[in-house]
């Protein structure tokens, strides 16, 4: 049993002999523990250096090993779902020693990616995926005579999602020959592994028994009433002794639950199940972090685990403003706060003032910062597992009924509820608060993480209130607008802390479309949403251009907008979103509308996907950091004209 993440690199001579799965399947079943040890020992090594989720991986190691040494990978086809798991496959696919550059600018992908390697052959990110992608090969290898094997590697949770039932239903229905293997690592199908219950997953994984349910059936065929009764006790039996009935009825072989660390054990069911025709489910108990003392303990605060390298710590220096900054109240800088934490302090506030909250989450309770409130208001709170598009009708249907519901939910998972957001939120213009973590790039996770779409997805939506806060008190207080707003409202934010503004206790509704001046400048107007707001800051101060807190997407101050335009040369906007559709182009669109004729710059994520790195050096790359404004604004004053003196005239 590990208990400290090695800090130097362990000795692995077997692992470093391993290069290709073709390599793994030549060595002797014996040497196998001895793989898997070493494994877990340079999983943590590796991790610990980079950072990333590792719980989920030190809990399949016996089976990841399992899996490439009895299938012909990359000609059979394993397909991981999420991929938080999936860092022991990368290890043994020949990315071993590129596991130092995980989720690193220009290294490896933090989740299974096409592009990255062969053996990676569904790209995943977001849950639930791995049962209609691999049904979908088989179907493909099917078509084209092809019999190399097809396995969905799916979790307990991930199971929750019902597009993993839908692809069940539809693989039983044709009967396709597919292996799904359930990773039950938190005891959430299934009590634990019992005698009586092994004893029988060995049966019906045996062939002998395949074989005779096959010819029995045919035997049977011609004897009234006799099929039927034989399908019953069978059915029977195994209700008594293993969850797997819902499976059965699905059209699957259900076989299990096995110890999934009994390396031998899961070798030796996968080599039987390899064979057997059809639709089939291995149902393996886990434990989350095996081998790994500390993450035994606490597998939720060991999902993850940031560098154990310490780096140190950039602090950011205000510079100080012109003469021309109008006389405002100055925020008070103090220690910095998540946003996640504003999130759930403001759930547990607003819950002692208000019994008809309903806080709603898909299985986004600790990183949306809900377990205090989970543990103080249990009977506020539902944890619908990941079910995304349930979470939004289920706040639906509760607001029918007079209830103030708010779905906590990052960005990149809001996207999966699009259609419940308009045609059963917005559309009956419901009463629902979304709290839209995770907002604009969230750094190593890449982009099926990245929250880059959701002012250009819900600025669309007829009745939608649509707000990004530019630091900590406004989070609060755009938290409790949007709570008082009849109607659908949205409250985005990113991942992490803001620039440390105090926050205040007391909870104001703003003016509802209003932005507040920062400073005043010349020439150059620079409006600004979100996160970004206090990136344009630097950037205003050393162009001394204007500055615009627009803090409403949806509906946006277009009287700032006009006013802005009729005093300046140029009107720049910046958002950490997509440009195209985002809130540039509302600005953009006001002006159109208005006839106002005036140079404009949209500043924003770009018309890519942009792959993982450090969260500042992805802003780099997009050109959001203070020095990349200003050479986007100074580029573009170098194509105007001499500045003009009066306001634009309109088009007529």
């Amino acid at each position: 049993m590990l208990t400290e993440i090695p800090l130097t690199r362990p000795l692995t001579p077997l692992l470093d002999s391993v290069n290709s799965p073709a390599q793994l399947r030549a060595l002797s079943e014996e040497q196998l523990p001895q793989l898997a040890l070493e494994l877990r020992q340079y999983l943590l090594f590796s991790v610990g250096k980079t950072g990333g989720h590792f719980g989920a991986g030190l809990g399949v190691v016996e089976l990841t090993i399992a899996l490439h040494y009895v299938f012909d990978t990359p000609s059979d086809r394993l397909v991981w779902d999420v991929g938080h798991q999936a860092y022991p496959h990368k290890i043994l696919t020949g990315r071993r020693k590129e596991m130092l550059s995980l989720r690193q600018k220009g290294g490896l992908c933090a989740f299974p990616n096409r592009e990255e390697s062969e053996y990676d052959t569904f790209g995943v990110g977001h849950s639930s995926t791995s049962i209609s992608a691999a049904l979908g090969m088989a179907i493909g290898s099917e078509n084209q005579g092809l019999t190399n094997k097809h396995v969905a590697i799916i979790g307990d949770g991930a199971m929750t999602g019902g597009m993993a039932f839908e692809a069940m239903q539809h693989a039983g229905h044709l009967k396709t020959n597919m292996l799904i293997i359930l990773n039950d690592n938190d005891m959430s199908i299934s009590e634990s592994v019992g005698g009586l219950s092994n004893y029988f997953s060995r049966i019906w994984a045996s062939r002998t028994y395949n074989a005779l349910r096959e010819g029995g059936k045919k035997a049977l065929e011609s004897m009234p009433n006799a099929m039927e009764f034989a399908r019953r006790t069978e059915e029977h039996m195994k209700g008594m002794v293993s969850p797997g009935t819902l499976f059965e009825e699905m059209g699957f072989n259900y076989v299990g639950p096995i110890d999934g660390h009994n390396l031998e054990e899961v070798t030796r069911y996968l080599d039987k199940l390899k064979e057997l025709p059809g639709p089939r489910i291995l149902h393996i108990i886990t434990q989350k972090g095996r081998g790994f003392a500390p993450a035994e303990k606490d597998p939720i605060g060991y999902h993850a685990l940031s560098k154990i390298v310490a780096e140190p710590t950039v602090k950011t220096v205000r510079p100080p403003e012109t003469t021309q900054e109008p006389t405002l109240s100055t925020p008070t800088c103090v220690a910095k706060i998540k946003y996640s934490d504003i999130f759930g302090q403001f759930l547990c506030d607003m819950a002692e003032k208000d019994k008809r909250l309903l806080a709603i989450t898909p299985a986004m309770r600790e990183g949306s910062g809900m377990v205090a409130f989970s543990k103080r208001f249990p009977g506020q709170y539902q944890d619908v597992a990941i079910a995304e598009q349930h979470a939004v009708t289920l706040a639906a249907g509760a607001a029918c009924e007079g209830l103030k519901p708010i779905v906590a939910i990052y960005s990149t998972f809001l996207q999966r509820g699009y259609d419940q957001l308009i045609h059963d939120v917005a559309l009956q213009n419901l009463d629902v608060l979304f709290g839209i973590d995770r907002a604009g790039l969230v750094g190593e996770d890449g982009p099926t993480h990245a929250g880059a779409y959701d002012l250009s997805y819900m600025r669309c939506i007829p009745n939608m209130l649509i707000m990004a806060p530019s630091n900590e008190n406004e989070c609060r207080q755009m938290l409790y607008t949007g709570y008082q707003y009849q109607g659908p409202a949205a409250v985005r934010y990113p991942r992490g802390t803001g620039p440390g503004i105090t926050i205040e206790d007391t909870m104001t509704a703003l003016p509802i479309g209003k932005s507040v001046a920062l400073r005043q400048g010349s020439n150059v107007a620079i409006l600004a949403f979100g996160a970004m707001v206090e990136t344009a800051r630097l950037a205003a101060t050393t162009l001394n251009a204007t500055l615009i807190d627009m803090r409403f997407i949806k509906p946006i101050d277009e009287d700032a907008i006009i006013n802005a335009a009729s005093s300046h040369n140029l009107i720049v906007t910046v958002e950490e979103n997509a440009i195209m559709g985002g809130a540039g182009s509302a600005v953009n669109e006001v002006l159109a509308r208005e006839g106002i004729l005036i140079s404009q710059l949209n500043l924003g994520l770009p018309d890519t996907f942009v792959e993982h790195g450090k969260p500042t050096e992805m802003l780099e790359d997009c050109g959001l950091t203070p020095e990349g404004i200003q050479t986007s604004i100074k580029l573009r004053l170098q194509k105007l004209p001499q500045p003009l003196d009066k306001q634009p005239e309109k088009s007529a």
